[in-house]
């Protein structure tokens, strides 16, 4: 804590709009979480951005809710807090898919910018296979100009994209296993390929205040991870109680398409011209 009681990780956050290489995990652990996700994906098939994960799998809850990870992400965005989203982003070893330079809250739906990412490396993530990259302070100006592509190299839906990023002043958010970096959904990021000859392995979630909305539709979800729901906004996500249950994994279906569905709402269209 800063002197005058405020946060010294909410300060940086408020100032730069990330942190990084914060430690949430020994190195054995995150081997250990590692171990669970390609054990089920023996089972499942490739779990890359397979959305809500923590309803058909329990490591992913135990990740997301983990007290470090929750320690941080109400630090930056208050007690009442719902877990809306979580995937895996996989790169596998020597593959040409990347990230391009794009904000969050850009194509959420979302309401409001109290929101948090937290990206918590299973692998080791460096420049080499395609670490974030950061624009520092850029989540400053709020939403920015974007447009879509239909490069299917680009690992977003819809391959949306800011153009101008200063690519030197870019900076690299490098991740030894179990480390994590959080970023405000109004913070440029982008990512490059994998020419390293080891998976990079990444797991993703996202947090909101309990008071956000869904502006899209009224069928998003979400699930209370610390705190109090007052507003109840979202419907409820039921977490899996063991791993690849039949039922869960069928009613994950459905969730993955309103994910999908939420997300890809403007595919073929370019977002809304706004000024940066």
């Amino acid at each position: 804590m800063t002197r005058d009681g405020v946060d010294a990780r909410r300060l940086r956050f408020e100032r730069d709009g990330y942190l990084s290489a914060v430690p949430i995990l020994a190195a054995s652990e995150a081997a250990a979480h590692r171990r669970r996700l390609e054990c089920a994906e023996a089972s499942l098939g490739p779990l890359h951005y397979r959305a809500k994960v923590y309803t058909i799998l329990t490591s992913p809850l135990e990740l997301a809710t983990h007290p470090r990870v929750l320690d941080t992400v109400t630090a930056l965005i208050g007690p009442d807090v719902l877990l809306w989203n979580a995937t895996y982003i996989v790169k596998e070893p020597g593959t040409s898919a990347y990230v391009s330079w794009h904000q969050d809250l850009a194509y959420w739906g979302l309401d409001g910018e109290d929101e948090v990412s937290m990206w918590l490396a299973l692998s080791q993530a460096d420049e080499s296979n395609g670490c974030m990259r950061m624009a520092s302070g850029s989540h400053r100006a709020g939403r920015t100009r974007h447009r879509t592509t239909a490069d299917a190299e680009n690992v977003l839906y819809q391959g949306q994209t800011v153009d101008g990023v200063d690519e030197a002043a870019a900076v690299a958010c490098a991740l030894m296993p179990g480390e994590a970096s959080f970023h405000h959904g109004w913070t440029l990021h982008a990512s490059g390929p994998n020419h390293g000859a080891e998976r990079r392995i990444g797991f993703n979630a996202q947090y909101i205040a309990t008071h956000m909305r869904q502006t899209r539709h009224d069928r998003d979800t979400a699930m209370l991870v610390h705190g109090v729901d007052r507003f109840r906004h979202f419907g409820v996500d039921i977490p899996a109680a063991a791993d690849l249950d039949p039922g869960a994994v069928a009613r994950q279906r459905e969730l993955e398409r309103m994910v999908r569905e939420t997300m890809g709402d403007d595919i073929g269209r370019p977002l809304p011209a706004v000024d940066s």
